[in-house]
């Protein structure tokens, strides 16, 4: 790391990423990457992330340098004294903070959905330490506009500078031929509709499986960790409509059966209730398949206008959007298929990284 009179230190707290199955994880790893190759920023100023995954450190190949904080440094005695130029709280819900209270500090709001997902004390708690981060913040960096709408719905927001800075496309540099089948946990032997994401309450994976009693033909494939209360109401429900044959619940896969599915199946369909963003909508565009989705939170901005949308959760009435729909996709295939391709390219990580280096440049020139 070249070292000059102007060099700086940028700490981001990035626990989340030694969990690469979590969107919080994904998000986290690939903003580092692409950070990692911004060389001209980097011969001038060090990056430092929190850290201790060897399969990121092999990957980033030392164009970053590598701290480890303790669990313990969450409590106001222990907080981390070493002084950097800048911290940036990569998510919200990190309880890993700067003991001093003057250090430039950049919070990076991904959504307030724990308004409705927690209660009582831990709503308190969570309510309480959101704030407290606002409070200390030089600037607020937002993943949606939607993210930025709802937090200032719903809190108090000091007058400093705010961005929207969207995610990025993981799949943008992986050409169709580089998906793997061989791997694959599960190749269905007729048409599905692909699903992914944490198998919890929100996601609302529930309503594809009472939707496909009104699809004939057709496979339902959920991918997402299995060891939750959710998952086994899912099982529950699949077990009720005797529909063993036609749902499969994959749980986590690798990238490259990722791959597979979305290259490989009928639709994507995303019922999600809450999203900050919603990245796997944007993997699925990548192939150009149709997308269907929610109406709620941040995904109408994030699919688009070619992208087919839910209002309500109604089996039937969910099966007729999708029939509807499909029949709308077959019938334009091509400017279909092109439009959420140009979408999906719109979104990388390299347009995210150089936009989170000019706001560093602008707390760190301020």
């Amino acid at each position: 790391m070249k070292e000059s009179r102007t060099s700086k230190n940028i700490f981001l707290e990035t626990h989340n990423i030694n969990n690469l199955h979590s969107g919080f994880g994904q998000f986290n790893f690939n903003l580092a990457k692409a950070l990692s190759k911004e060389t001209e920023f980097l011969n001038e100023h060090e990056i430092i992330l929190n850290c201790n995954n060897n399969q990121v450190k092999q990957e980033l190949n030392g164009a970053v340098s590598f701290n480890k904080y303790r669990p313990i440094t969450r409590y106001p005695l222990f907080r981390v004294r070493k002084k950097f130029d800048l911290w940036h709280s990569v998510n919200q819900n990190t309880k890993i903070e700067p003991a001093s209270k003057k250090m430039p500090y950049l919070l990076t709001i991904h959504d307030v959905n724990f308004l409705e997902e927690t209660s009582g004390k831990q709503l308190d708690f969570r309510i309480n330490q959101f704030k407290s981060k606002i409070k200390r913040s030089s600037a607020l960096v937002y993943i949606s506009e939607f993210a930025k709408q709802n937090t200032h719905a719903h809190f108090d927001i000091p007058n400093i500078p705010e961005y929207v800075i969207y995610n990025g496309n993981n799949f943008n540099n992986i050409l169709a031929k580089d998906s793997v089948i061989t791997h694959t946990k599960h190749l269905p032997k007729k048409p599905f509709i692909f699903s992914i994401g944490q198998v919890v309450e929100k996601k609302n994976f529930h309503t594809l499986i009472e939707m496909l009693r009104f699809l004939k033909d057709i496979i339902l494939v959920i991918a997402g960790g299995l060891k939750t209360a959710y998952a086994q109401f899912l099982k529950e429900k699949i077990h009720c409509y005797k529909l063993e044959n036609r749902v499969v619940l994959l749980g986590n896969i690798a990238e490259s059966d990722k791959i597979y599915y979305y290259k490989n199946c009928l639709a994507f369909a995303f019922p999600s209730l809450r999203e900050g963003f919603g990245l796997p909508v944007l993997e699925a565009m990548t192939f150009g398949k149709p997308v269907f989705l929610s109406n709620r939170t941040s995904l109408p901005e994030i699919g688009g206008s070619h992208s087919f949308y839910w209002d309500n959760f109604d089996a039937e009435e969910m099966a007729t959007v999708f029939e509807k729909g499909m029949s709308t996709f077959e019938d334009n295939k091509a400017a279909f298929k092109s439009a959420y391709i140009q979408r999906s390219q719109q979104f990388t990580w390299e347009k995210a990284a150089k936009a989170y280096i000019k706001v560093y440049k602008h707390i760190l020139e301020n």
